[in-house]
């Protein structure tokens, strides 16, 4: 069972295709360095570094510092474990919070 915030951040930190494609590469290949993965994709290491940030904070890949094949240091990535059911009970039992929920002034009239 998931608390809501960690629900929430899973969820954000998958709504996005490049990182749905980095957790589907991690579970096919294993560990990944940063550059590879950058390569692969075909985006700067610096925007392939926000988007593995905010799947490590959302508990979805972890990070260890390994050698390259160049023989350089590099921080390798691997997807963790992990199972989402969404369903209204899941949500539910998640026990949102209304302080969640966007205060921008939406409002479904």
């Amino acid at each position: 069972m998931h608390d809501a915030q960690t629900l929430l951040s899973q969820l954000q930190a998958l709504s996005h295709p490049v990182r749905l494609w980095v957790v589907a590469m991690l579970a096919r290949e294993g560990e990944l360095y940063v550059s590879h993965l950058a390569r692969e994709a075909g985006i700067s290491r610096p925007l392939m570094k926000m988007h593995l940030k905010k799947l490590e904070l959302a508990g979805l890949v972890c990070c260890e510092t390994g050698l390259a094949e160049n023989g350089k240091a590099a921080n390798f990535y691997r997807v963790m474990p992990f199972a989402l059911t969404l369903t209204p009970e899941t949500i539910a039992q998640a026990d949102p919070d209304a302080s969640l929920a966007p205060h921008q002034g939406d409002r479904d009239d």
